[in-house]
């Protein structure tokens, strides 16, 4: 899982920097996020959230108990799912001038035009996103993980391809007046909804491949009001994050190219959680909520420690290097075609000011997960409550007091800041439910990972420092890329060596693998 997610996110990466040389960062690419932005939020508020919450623990216990190894209550899920997706589907694109006026409404720095005639064309991608969330539960509770996590390779390497034809593609886009015809709208639109389909098409020869065989079943299960009851928290907690992403769009287009700026951010930050906690995640979701299925409070305290523990020491080494080199790497991924050195720098500045939220970001989602595997929608809805109300009131505090150009930072420290807060109710939360967590163990881990990636990217940061000057570069972009590579090939070595020596526990298994390999040697 990791390799694939490593070879996804690497691609992605490749995908928004040709996205961002292409389009620059501005109007344009600006209304195109908040376009491509739809179909995602609208697959979570109509089923996506649904599935990636409650799916696993449902088919997990419906393999247990029913004869057919719960086939047809998967066959159940699909069929339904499908037809709530298509049905959403079409009222969506019916809608799409409306979601664009919900979306950007007097925001100055995004044409509305232009969003509404991508939004026809990427919304069909809804569907898409439902089967492949749908199709991805039913193998991740057949414990097949690889494929799912290779899917979305081929989702990139689409919108690569088409990048690629825009660019040779004469001329740019027509903003006075827009025409949804223009050969640029329709490659771009076109081609991001093809790679999204791409992307879902490609799990059915998997999911055939594991036994399963598909058939039409629309009627009544028993477990549809256990089903609908869960369904129902859900889709209030995936409508409290549609409020909180339709704030922060609005907030963000307050600024020139701060919307396109956060969400470039974000994918960076997303990198080594997508590698590592998603990793993580995908792998304790099946067993936690085994555990839950037995009743077995102790062995879902250990799983959920252990998580907490392992999401540190993964992850914070990498916020730590966010966090020091977050211009340079912004600079390096972002810095040339139409969006400058002026265009990543802003976007390695934003990265920067709020990399310090990816474990809590990680933790967070981990503790949610632990009440679902429970059975229990209600209480991470109430969480996600919380979080988006502190979320939208330091999106309007940063609106109030940042400059248009500082938008980028002040959303993304907002974001950041509101996980760090969900981590600690989420804590207090599961303390009350499930008893004692052990959390001093994990604030007693979180404060080595600490130590160790600060003392790590010091040295790290010092010796590029050192060397820039020895060498000197005329251009800051090749400065900047001088910068990453030197800075991560000295710093996370030393921070998980650190780790190592202060003895962490969870360090043993790859040390002693280690030692393995050199005695062979």
């Amino acid at each position: 899982m990791a390799i694939a997610t490593i070879v996804s996110r690497v691609t992605g990466l490749l995908s928004k920097v040709l996205l961002v040389a292409a389009l620059g960062i501005g109007t344009l690419n600006d209304s195109y996020q908040a376009a491509s932005t739809l179909p995602t939020m609208i697959n979570e508020l109509l089923l996506g959230g649904i599935l990636t919450s409650v799916a696993i623990p449902l088919l997990v216990r419906a393999e247990k108990e029913d004869g057919d190894g719960g086939e047809s209550y998967a066959q159940w899920l699909i069929s339904m799912g499908t037809a709530i997706l298509g049905v959403g589907t079409v009222i969506a694109v019916a809608c799409a001038p409306l979601l664009t006026s919900l979306f950007i409404a007097d925001s100055p720095n995004a044409n509305r035009d232009l969003v509404t005639a991508f939004a026809y064309l990427v919304l069909p991608g809804i569907v898409f996103y439902g089967l492949t969330a749908l199709i991805g539960a039913v193998l991740n509770a057949r414990h097949v993980f690889g494929l799912p996590t290779w899917a979305p390779v081929l989702n990139n390497l689409v919108v690569i391809c088409v990048l690629g034809v825009y660019w040779m593609l004469p001329g740019e886009i027509t903003l006075n007046p827009v025409s949804m015809t223009d050969s640029h709208v329709l490659v771009l639109g076109l081609g991001t909804a093809l790679g999204v389909a791409v992307q879902a098409l490609v799990l059915f020869p998997a999911l055939r491949r594991t036994g399963f065989r598909f058939k039409w079943r629309f009627g009544w299960d028993a477990r549809l009001a256990e089903f609908g009851n869960l369904a129902f928290w859900v889709l209030l907690y995936v409508g409290l994050g549609f409020a909180s992403m339709t704030v922060l769009t609005k907030v963000a287009t307050h600024g020139d190219g701060a919307l396109a700026a956060f969400n470039f951010q974000w994918l960076i930050a997303q990198v080594p959680y997508g590698v590592l906690g998603v990793s993580l995640l995908t792998a304790l979701m099946p067993k936690m909520s085994r555990a839950a299925a037995n009743n077995d409070n102790d062995a879902i305290v250990r799983d959920l420690l252990f998580g907490n523990r392992m999401s540190s020491i993964l992850l914070m080494p990498f916020s730590v290097l966010m966090t020091v080199s977050g211009v340079a790497i912004g600079l390096a991924a972002f810095g040339f075609g139409k969006s400058g050195v002026e265009g990543g720098t802003a976007v390695g500045l934003a990265l920067a000011l709020s990399a310090f939220g990816l474990v809590p970001y990680a933790v967070t989602l981990l503790q949610l997960r632990v009440f679902y595997a429970m059975k229990d929608a209600r209480t991470p809805t109430l969480i996600q409550a919380l979080i988006v109300a502190v979320r939208i009131g330091l999106l309007y505090f940063f609106l109030a007091v940042s400059q248009p150009e500082q938008l980028a930072v002040g959303v993304s420290l907002a974001m950041s800041l509101s996980f760090v807060f969900g981590a600690v109710v989420g804590q207090v939360w599961l303390r009350i439910r499930l008893g004692r967590l052990r959390t001093g163990f994990t604030i007693w881990t979180v404060c080595l990972t600490v130590v160790a990636s600060a003392l790590a990217f010091a040295v790290a940061k010092g010796v590029n420092s050192l060397l820039l000057d020895l060498i000197g570069f005329s251009k800051p972009v090749v400065a900047a890329w001088f910068e990453t590579i030197v800075v991560t090939l000295i710093g996370l070595p030393l921070a998980f060596g650190l780790l190592a020596a202060f003895r962490v526990p969870e360090m043993k298994p790859a040390i002693d693998k280690i030692n393995r390999l050199v005695r062979r040697r």
